[in-house]
């Protein structure tokens, strides 16, 4: 049997001990230990490593499986190390914090089937090995969940529907919903922590970044504040600049999870550090609902999100459809019969005269005509705000264009009044054409190709021409450029200070 060495750096970590084949020495055995570095291979007198799953910055995770088990059945070990040179005094603190954060573990697996049972703790004290000092480590033992993540999914499949999402966004948020009712932030939610049962399709929530934590903090003399646990591109400001995280947090990095699996594009892309906003709807088409759901769960305050994963998944249901107002009915004339004649009711006031015919008649209501529908305009619902890069590259596409009409029709129509006139309704549609989205992207280079290949060949403008059919639109878009990037950022400081 093969059992897989534990120990960080260790060169051969593979061993194989043939002994072990024998099913009564595997199941009496009392250890086993590594032929290269003398690490302890049997963990907790029970648990044998068989490859490493996944390695990080706070420790690694091994497929094992358990000797006391009938079946040897399969589990993941993590194994987590302090950081740092700690005292004697600040590993028994270490120690405590490990052993708190896994009842919060074992508690939070035995109630929720989404996240995975904690079936055992314990540390590890290493003797040194290659002039090291002896090590210790800390293990966690928890269920084995048979299935593919989400970063494996994204990778094998591509980008997730909008269905597929809200799938997994309501999902999370039921578990998230109750995590944090027993006062527990998960401080790590990505795609990589998102599994996939293979079998039954329950998504399952893994890696609570707590008990990371607890091997960093100990040298500062607990653990108060996120400090450095977090994924680049999935935390929000406050948990990367160290301050308390709250339920927010965890909803923040689902809703980059979430745009990240719509998308299929890193955090990084989706991000405009210019405007310091996330920019990812003009990646995919979802509804609005949706949309302005996840916008709201990314904003960078806390108190501006959504306060917990309750609100959220309120916030995801279908607005209900108000009922129509009735109209009031159209009242109907009563008969009045002509061979009866009502007596008149004497009047309070003697001098008021009462027509005894229509006296007792109902009086018409006007009913309320209904409010004319709102109009709204097909323009309004369909304009989407331009990127920086999108302003900068029309502006020089513009720039490029004029410049190139300047010289043809300048050079073609000699009347000055004809030709000004003819310049500015072919810019004026140009610049109409990319606020509407008619060309854009690799449109403009492809006009601009276009149209510097027809304006060079028209035989009158080759020739002595032919340095200005080139250098003047370079020099138009240029300048364009500039001069748009300095009204960009005049206006960004402005808009900062007023």
């Amino acid at each position: 049997m093969k059992i897989f060495c534990t120990r960080p750096g260790c060169s051969r970590p593979n061993n194989d001990f043939t002994d072990l084949d024998d099913h009564k020495t595997l199941k009496t055995v009392q250890q086993k230990y590594c032929t290269t570095c003398g690490m302890p291979l049997i963990l907790d007198g029970r648990y044998l490593p068989q490859k490493l799953l996944g390695q990080g910055g706070f420790g690694a995770a091994f497929l094992a499986l358990d000797r006391r088990s009938p079946g040897m059945r399969e589990c993941v070990v993590k194994q987590f190390q302090p950081a740092g040179d700690l005292s004697p005094q600040q590993m028994e603190l270490a120690l405590n914090l490990f052993e708190r954060e896994a009842v919060v573990l074992d508690d939070l697996g035995r109630k929720h089937p989404a996240i995975p049972d904690l079936l055992a703790y314990f540390p590890l004290e290493a003797s040194g090995w290659q002039g090291k000092k002896s090590a210790q480590y800390f293990y966690l033992v928890q269920e084995f969940i048979d299935g593919q993540n989400l970063e494996e999914e994204l990778a094998q499949k591509g980008q997730l529907s909008p269905a597929e999402v809200l799938e997994v966004l309501k999902g999370i948020l039921d578990i998230l919903k109750f995590v944090h009712g027993h006062d527990v932030i998960h401080r790590d939610i990505k795609p990589s922590n998102i599994m996939r049962d293979r079998n039954s399709g329950r998504l399952f929530l893994l890696d609570f970044g707590a008990v990371k934590q607890v091997t960093q903090g100990a040298a500062s003399g607990g653990v108060g504040r996120s400090t450095g646990i977090y994924s680049m591109g999935f935390a929000p400001p406050e948990q990367m600049a160290g301050r308390s995280v709250f339920p927010s947090t965890d909803l923040y990095a689902l809703a980059v999870t979430c745009i990240m699996l719509l998308t299929g594009k890193p955090p990084q892309e989706l991000f405009d550090s210019y405007s310091n906003r996330w920019d990812w709807r003009k990646y995919v088409q979802v509804s609005n609902h949706l949309g302005d759901v996840l916008d709201k769960m990314l904003l960078p305050t806390p108190s501006d999100r959504y306060g917990s994963a309750e609100q959220v998944l309120l916030a995801l249901q279908p607005p209900i459809p108000k009922p129509p107002i009735p109209k009031p009915p159209t009242p109907q004339p009563q008969p009045v019969n002509p061979t009866v004649i009502p007596t008149p009711t004497p009047a309070a006031n003697p001098q008021a005269t009462v027509n005894p015919t229509y006296s007792n008649l109902p009086v018409p209501v006007q009913p309320t005509p209904p409010p004319s529908p709102v109009k709204v305009s097909p323009i309004a619902s369909q304009s989407r705000q331009f990127s920086t890069l999108e302003v900068l590259t029309g502006a020089a596409f513009t720039g490029f264009e004029g410049a190139l009409l300047l010289v043809a029709i300048g050079n073609l129509i000699r009347v000055p009044a004809i030709s000004t006139l003819l310049w500015l309704v072919v810019l004026a549609g140009l610049f109409f054409a990319q606020n509407r989205r008619i060309i854009e992207k690799y449109d403009l280079l492809i006009i601009a190709i276009i149209s510097l290949a027809i304006v060079f060949f028209i035989p009158p403008l080759r020739g002595s021409y032919a340095s200005q059919i080139i250098l003047v639109p370079m020099f138009g878009a240029l300048c364009a450029t500039a001069v748009t990037a300095l009204f960009r950022l005049v206006y960004k400081f402005l808009s900062q200070i007023l």
